[in-house]
């Protein structure tokens, strides 16, 4: 079975070797007819600590590595400083 891809955003990197990534997701709802946005947080698997709160990731599902920690950062980009 292939293992699932999702991207998101780092949302806090305060623990160590992990980050949070809020995954969002748009759908139609069936009743109301509009395109609703929903997220998601996921705690991911950061080795390096390379990634900070603003960066676009993408997380790839692996082995449980801890109770919440089932995910790992396996590219992103960084966040864009503005001048």
């Amino acid at each position: 079975m292939p293992k699932r891809t999702l991207q998101g955003v780092v949302v806090s990197d305060k623990q160590a070797k992990t980050v949070v990534v809020r995954v969002d997701r748009r759908f139609s709802h069936a009743t109301m007819k509009k395109v609703v946005r929903r997220s998601k947080k996921y705690h991911a698997h950061d080795e390096t600590n390379a990634y900070s709160v603003g960066d676009t990731v993408w997380i790839e599902e692996r082995r449980p590595i801890s109770k919440l920690k089932c995910w790992e950062v396996v590219r992103g980009e960084k966040k864009q400083k503005v001048q």
